[in-house]
């Protein structure tokens, strides 16, 4: 509701306070109370970082909508589908989500028994 009443006198303010990454803070901070370890925050922000700029070509047919002329719903479908399009690529040809002994924060003397053990 914020940003709305913002963004209809402050457009640039409103941009602003949408790129905030409030669900990322809140789902780090409710991680750490669950977990108190950060092997899984570490795995929800290196998606993260993957994830968001192939969803920001959801954001082009509104930049582009007094061009093409389209109203509201047609330029958000458009956006939702564009989105869809670079993000379903990378859910099908990105890397696997299994991280590494590494990644899950085992000391190396671990990785090494793990290592000998197989």
């Amino acid at each position: 509701m914020a940003v709305t009443e913002v963004s209809g006198r402050f457009p640039r303010l409103g941009a602003f306070l949408l790129t905030l990454p409030l669900v990322s803070i809140l789902a780090f901070i409710m991680l750490w109370n669950k977990e108190g370890e950060m092997t899984t925050i570490s795995q929800l922000a290196k998606e993260t970082l993957v994830l968001v700029p192939l969803g920001l070509p959801f954001f082009i047919p509104f930049a582009f909508s007094s061009r093409t002329g389209l109203s509201f719903w047609p330029t958000f479908v458009v956006g939702i589908l564009v989105a869809s399009f670079t993000i379903g690529l990378w859910f099908r040809f990105g890397p696997s989500p299994q991280t590494s002994l590494l990644d899950k924060g085992q000391p190396e003397a671990e990785l090494l028994d793990h290592a000998q053990s197989e």
